[in-house]
């Protein structure tokens, strides 16, 4: 069984077919699904897709992207709707100075203030980081050093400098599609050294979908194809490396675990 650890089953190109979606990654062995959320107007939608469906999580945050249009967002709002017994991540949350679609002091604030959130509510991160790797770890290793601050960089892009200070803070790394495309070579070096017990993988579909289904809307089906991509650049069976990411999910996101 595999899990695919981010997926926006709520964006266009998956909506309108929620039911199938899930159908057909189920039929290709995916067990499990981590819906995320993205700005607080749509906690409401993800969540109801949950409980639609017993093997989909939720998670509650506010993207980077999204931080100028939730200038009053604190802990409180996001620990209220982090009680939902379906809900088990923060975020994603984090900072990305490549689009700067928000000031970069708002993405900090925002961040900050999920950081916070997910220690009162004892859940993992799950971190967005793009250009700003220097920012992205100084916050997480000042925050980590209060205690509570675990989590995921998700769809990960990074260099090695900050995987190894995501690992050193205790963080899981997540690969995406992205690690199948032909010029993605120095994220397939960093993907080898990935220690086994803290390796997640992911679609964020419906974006970013991995060879050999370029140019369509990505599914989460299609971690199996990211899975099987990575196993082999591992040099471990795909069987292998479905029953360590599954492990690992649970482990880290450890509310669905407790409700699996």
């Amino acid at each position: 069984m595999l899990i695919d650890s981010h997926c926006h089953l709520n964006y266009p190109g998956l909506v309108e077919d929620e039911a199938g979606v899930l159908e057909r990654a189920r039929a290709r062995g995916i067990g499990g699904f981590l819906n995320i959320s993205t700005r607080q107007r749509e906690w409401a939608e993800v969540v109801a897709a949950t409980e639609r469906h017993p093997d989909v999580w939720a998670s509650i945050g506010v993207h980077p992207h999204e931080a100028d249009a939730h200038p009053d967002l604190g802990t409180a709002a996001l620990v209220e709707a982090a009680a939902h017994p379906r809900v088990v991540a923060i975020g994603e949350c984090g900072l990305d100075y490549f689009y700067d679609k928000s000031d970069r002091d708002s993405q900090k604030a925002r961040f900050r203030a999920q950081i916070a959130a997910a220690r009162e509510a004892g859940l993992p991160l799950i971190i967005h980081t793009r250009d700003a790797e220097e920012d992205t770890a100084q916050i997480l290793s000042e925050e980590a050093t209060k205690g509570g601050v675990r989590g995921v960089l998700h769809c990960f892009t990074g260099t090695q400098w900050l995987a190894d200070r995501g690992l050193e803070i205790g963080f899981f790394i997540s690969l995406s599609g992205i690690v199948t495309f032909k010029n993605a070579k120095a994220l397939q070096e960093v993907a080898k050294t990935i220690p086994e017990d803290r390796l997640l993988v992911e679609t964020d579909s419906p974006f970013l979908a991995p060879v050999p289904h370029r140019g369509r809307p990505c599914e989460p089906a299609y971690v199996a194809d990211t899975a099987a991509f990575v196993a082999d650049l591992r040099g471990v069976s795909p069987e292998a490396l479905a029953e360590t990411t599954t492990a690992n999910f649970f482990h880290l996101f450890d509310k669905a675990a407790a409700r699996a």
